[in-house]
């Protein structure tokens, strides 16, 4: 089936827009340096090597929400309700060194000079989302940021993408998702996106390939991918 032209592409952003291991590496060694405790036993719930700044395949880090994460760490600490984890894990989250895994704003605006309408959804919250975008020289190249917290849920549900959609007034199908993981897949699927994957995360082109449309090195390909689909 062919589909229609791609006017918009709404992006991950851990992993996808910034490098995932340098840039939640140093978020994570922080958090835990901050939370004290058994850093070791800490680490390990959150499938994180301290020693290689690096993260298992399954870490909870990678791809569920802020308030996911806290959830399964929260037994795990003594002297703190949810709420203030979750408060802690997001000011850590907007100190962060976000590292880019391209240059955003050169391949951003070509896609925004392109006539492409760019958005955003994050497992992140959307405070930490729209720092690390002001940080990065991007934030107004983006019509529309979305958090865990901003109303419509987290991935791999499709709310956010859909509300993306909504706000264009465009067709799911004339939008693509591009993400790192299963769960920016899966919510593209269940939107009715084109999915594309970028390898700048943990998983791997064996692990992505088979859910998506196309996987590539980084999101610089992603102009003339684009571009190839309206030849098609």
């Amino acid at each position: 089936m062919t589909r229609p032209p791609i006017k918009a592409v709404i992006f991950d952003k851990d992993g996808t827009l910034f490098d995932f291991r340098q840039s939640w590496g140093a978020w994570t060694r922080a958090l835990l340096a901050e939370l004290g405790g058994d850093s070791a036993h800490l680490a390990a719930v959150l499938g994180f090597d301290p020693k290689a700044c690096d993260f298992a395949p399954d870490s909870p880090v990678i791809a569920l929400t802020t308030a996911e994460i806290a959830a399964i760490l929260h037994p795990h600490l003594t002297g703190l309700t949810l709420d203030e984890l979750i408060a802690r894990m997001d000011h850590q989250a907007t100190q962060a060194p976000m590292i880019p895994a391209v240059d955003l704003p050169a391949v951003l605006g070509g896609l925004a000079a392109q006539g492409l309408a760019l958005g955003l959804a994050t497992n992140d919250t959307e405070a930490p989302a729209r720092r690390h975008l002001t940080d990065a020289g991007v934030i107004d190249l983006f019509a529309f940021v979305s958090g865990s917290d901003s109303g419509w849920g987290g991935k791999p549900a499709p709310g956010q993408l859909l509300a993306f959609a909504d706000q264009l007034g465009l067709e799911p199908t004339q939008i693509a998702m591009v993400g790192d993981s299963l769960h920016d897949l899966e919510s593209g699927r269940r939107a009715g996106m084109a999915r594309v994957a970028v390898l700048t995360g943990i998983a791997t082109q064996a692990d992505l390939a088979p859910h998506a449309d196309v996987v590539l090195a980084d999101i610089g390909g992603l102009a003339g991918w684009i571009a190839a689909q309206s030849q098609a």
